[in-house]
């Protein structure tokens, strides 16, 4: 949806034509907030592995967005229903090459994931047990296939949506954008004699650039997740111009991807959000559920013009279709 589409002057446009026609603005539509629960390693806080997010639409479509190592499997009480997973690319902690056993075990600073879920992923897991759809781009939709038939689950559930496509699943309109960063498999999440040559040879198998998502809930949301990135053009000339994304998910934790300078540049000067939830921090960024002074996290909300949201795990930020904080704002 191009950010034309987003704004007030086209909103009352169509509220005058539906008027004219004798009918009632926006009937059919999904009315309600998005809601948004990190999952992270420890209860309330937002921590140096925390990557997981369950956004929830207001029709009852639940999507799972980078499960890494924070979910302790498809058991985990905190998943409910699960309808989409989404994996911005095949790094370990994105995907989930271990995990967590329950939450709260070590420190946020180093949690613990005596769990390991080689070589078919924690993602995998919990996708088969919760018979979601898988829905990546570039060239991973064939290695989700194959996963999900070696672990006895359906390889049509994993989907593929390329950059510039849209795919609609459950209501939620989903696609990539393009994410700068790195994209190889481990040869530990491989099997055969390719896992040993890629093992011996130091490399991973490449599945195409890595990506980010927009995400256009049924209340009109619009929610860019960035994945693991840098600054990118695409940020101003697809996610912002056409787009119009209202919420970003924005990864700070710089050396592997976007500092927290960096992001807030992203924030201010590209994208021009109603609203930022912060994402791999690589911290322990709060104590007690209160954010951590000098910490990357503190450094980004210092700098970003709009509202910060601090990710603490387990506690849920509803947001209107519009991109504002109704509930569990900080």
């Amino acid at each position: 949806m191009s950010k034309i589409l987003k704004s007030g002057v086209f909103k009352g446009l169509v509220s005058g034509v539906c008027l004219s026609l004798g009918l009632v603005p926006g009937a059919g539509a999904a009315e309600g907030d998005v809601k948004v629960t990190p999952l992270g390693s420890h209860d309330g806080e937002f921590c140096a592995l925390d990557r997981a997010m369950v956004f929830e639409d207001p029709n009852g479509t639940r999507i799972l967005y980078d499960a890494g190592r924070t979910v302790a499997g498809p058991d985990d009480s905190r998943l409910g229903k699960i309808d989409v997973v989404l994996v911005s690319h095949m790094h370990g902690d994105h995907l989930g090459d271990r995990r967590i056993k329950e939450t709260n075990a070590g420190s946020c600073g180093g949690p613990k994931f005596p769990v390991v879920t080689l070589p078919q992923s924690n993602t995998v897991d919990i996708a088969v047990k919760k018979q979601a759809k898988i829905v990546t781009g570039s060239e991973m939709p064939a290695f989700f296939s194959a996963k999900l038939e070696a672990a006895g689950g359906d390889p049509s559930n994993s989907m593929l949506v390329r950059f510039g496509a849209e795919l609609d699943v459950g209501g939620v309109a989903i696609t990539t954008v393009p994410a700068v960063h790195s994209n190889g498999v481990s040869p530990s999440f491989l099997t055969g004699p390719l896992a040993d040559y890629l093992q011996a040879a130091g490399v991973g198998a490449s599945v195409g650039p890595p990506t980010g998502y927009v995400l256009t809930f049924s209340n009109g949301l619009v929610v860019y997740l960035s994945g693991d990135t840098g600054i990118t053009a695409e940020q101003k000339l697809v996610v912002n111009d056409h787009y119009g994304a209202e919420l970003v998910v924005m990864n700070i934790g710089d050396n592997y991807t976007t500092g927290p300078k960096e992001a807030a540049y992203v924030i201010n000067d590209l994208i021009d959000p109603k609203a930022v939830i912060a994402s791999h921090a690589n911290e322990p960024a709060t104590s007690g559920g209160k954010l951590n002074p000098g910490t990357k996290t503190a450094l980004f909300r210092e700098l970003v013009k709009v509202p910060v949201h601090v990710p603490l795990s387990g506690r849920t930020i509803a947001f209107n279709g519009d991109g504002g904080c109704s509930s569990g704002c900080d």
